[in-house]
């Protein structure tokens, strides 16, 4: 770290000096299951929050079944819920179901909507376009089993964090191109949407190293997931390099200031207000990446979520 640790959050300082300590390997020199095993394990919430009901099953998708967990908030009389479909982060190679439950479980009941958290195939077994392929099929389903699910199928939004940002983008792109779902709102959380190998941010300077998600880790992350240089130039891959992002739904886009991905995410949010897409852009200078998921040990996580959901919320109202 550099002296720009001062300006950090002291919880969030008190967090990676705890990394630090239990000498936490680079992502990089991690087999795929350890690496697995260690996000899901520093996500996973020790109480999480009561929600009126989860239900999980699977989806059929494009190649194989794709599971989802369906998050019910606490009943109440207000008729039909809107939806959020959501794509969980982890560099698209990591994160799970069981890794977001207590995010998800906070957004239903914060947002009073209707999750449903998407198990999408993941890299390096399954690179791109799989886990994209799969967003998009939940995305068509939830759309079209809205009201069986007691949801309002006018009112279906999609949202995510990091690589799940990634997806959400990439989804919103597919809905409007391929005529799809009519989208309410789109919730990217310290979205990846750039490639590093074609456009070069600051921020990947500034935060390389020793704020929790690495620059090493973000490079050995796309190694995973993009196996053909082509894939580079694709929209679907990298929403940023999209030539065309009007038409597209009102977004609400989460940055972090000691995040790597933190001038992208802001890049993007300043192209879809150029594109007259109309953006709420929450920026949280003394934070981390994944610090939303963090909220058990860092209070401006719990605050974050209070955000986007109160977001959610205005958006679902029209």
């Amino acid at each position: 770290m550099t002296d720009r640790a001062a300006e950090l959050d002291p919880q969030v300082a008190e967090l990676l000096a705890g990394f630090e300590a239990g000498v936490s390997p680079p992502t990089e020199t991690l087999s795929v299951a350890t690496g697995r095993a260690l996000l899901d394990e520093l996500f996973t919430v020790e109480e999480t929050e009561p929600v009126d009901a989860v239900t999980d099953l699977e989806l059929r998708g494009p190649e194989e079944p794709v599971p989802v967990r369906i998050y019910e908030p606490k009943p109440d009389t207000s008729g039909a819920r809107p939806v959020l479909v959501f794509f969980h982060g982890g560099g698209w190679s990591r994160g799970s179901l069981d890794a977001y439950d207590g995010l998800c479980r906070l957004f239903a009941n914060r947002a009073d909507c209707i999750v449903v958290s998407v198990d999408y195939r993941r890299a390096p077994e399954h690179p791109f376009p799989a886990g994209f392929e799969d967003c998009y099929a939940a995305t068509e389903w939830a759309a079209e089993h809205a009201e069986s699910l007691g949801g309002d199928p006018d009112r279906v939004a999609v949202g995510g964090d990091s690589a799940g940002g990634n997806l959400t983008a990439a989804v919103t792109l597919a809905a409007r191109d391929r005529d799809g779902p009519d989208l309410t709102h789109q919730l990217l959380v310290y979205p990846a949407v750039n490639p590093p190998s074609v456009r070069w941010f600051d921020s990947y300077d500034e935060n390389a190293s020793g704020y929790f998600l690495e620059m090493s880790g973000v490079e050995a992350y796309l190694e995973q997931y993009l196996t053909r240089e082509a894939d580079v130039g694709n929209d679907y891959a990298f929403p940023l390099r999209a030539r065309d992002l009007s038409g597209l739904p009102p977004a609400t886009v989460v940055t972090a200031g000691f995040d790597v991905l933190r001038d992208e995410g802001t890049a993007y949010a300043t192209r879809l207000e150029t594109a007259d897409v109309p953006v709420e852009h929450h920026h949280y200078p003394a934070q981390i990446h994944g610090f939303l998921s963090l909220y058990e040990h860092i209070d401006e996580g719990r605050q974050a979520i209070d955000d986007v959901t109160a977001a959610l919320e205005t958006a679902f109202e029209g």
